[in-house]
């Protein structure tokens, strides 16, 4: 079985001897390249040199995440899989080492399961590590959350407290009569405050729109506000 090739970007020059070391006094690993200059990485990835099986790749190189970037040129140029490597779960950076094409990332004070890591990214059989995917669920997670709240701040914007009052009774089953003889008014005004609601949110039904606005939370936080229905 051929060795699997190996290049090291890692800007702490001890910790680079260091690694190089252990890898190299392991069965079939052989580490071909390290740096810890960004550009001579690039220089090194426009050179006639072998292309890697696999790069470590630190995502800090100096005081900036210059290790993404680098990844997704030496993942794009070589076809090499690329392991992140940190000393930190930084959340923001690690999504976006997988975004550009990163296949895992490992933690530097856990490399003795580098080996493993590497092996498997070689036979690109590698199922992402236990902590990168719950960095990348926690990041999921929060996007969506972020997403919800764009999507209550849209409709809340576009919504009056009087047609959120509309659509509670809908909600609770009202036909638009009964709205009327509720809130005093007319059916003709009913009618004009659902068609105005139904054009705002781009829908076809009053109880389409009820379940969207109550979904989002919006109609428990008018009656929590006070400006529900009594």
């Amino acid at each position: 079985m051929d060795n699997i090739q190996v290049w090291i970007v890692e800007d702490d020059k001890d910790w680079l001897r260091g690694l190089k070391a252990f890898l190299a006094a392991q069965p079939n690993i052989e580490v071909v390249f390290t740096s810890d200059n960004p550009q001579e990485v690039r220089e090194a990835l426009a050179g006639e040199r072998k292309a890697p099986d696999v790069v470590l790749m630190d995502i800090m190189l100096g005081d900036e995440p210059a290790g993404i970037e680098l990844a997704e040129a030496t993942a794009m140029s070589t076809g090499a899989r690329v392991i992140m490597l940190t000393s930190m779960e930084e959340k923001e950076l690690i999504l976006q080492a997988f975004q550009v094409g990163a296949i895992d990332y490992q933690i530097k004070s856990d490399f003795e399961s580098l080996p493993a890591a590497i092996a498997a990214a070689a036979k690109r059989q590698s199922p992402i590590s236990a902590a990168a995917a719950e960095q990348m669920r926690e990041e999921f997670r929060r996007l969506r959350q972020l997403e919800r709240d764009f999507e209550v701040k849209k409709v809340r914007d576009l919504i009056t407290p009087a047609e959120l009052q509309l659509l509670e009774l809908v909600d609770q089953g009202y036909s638009q009569s009964q709205m009327a003889d509720k809130l005093f008014v007319s059916i003709r005004t009913v009618k004009n405050h659902i068609n105005h609601i139904l054009k705002k949110l781009q829908l076809g039904g009053s109880k389409e729109a009820a379940q969207q606005v109550k979904a989002l939370g919006l109609l428990e936080k008018e009656n929590k506000d006070g400006n529900g229905t009594t």
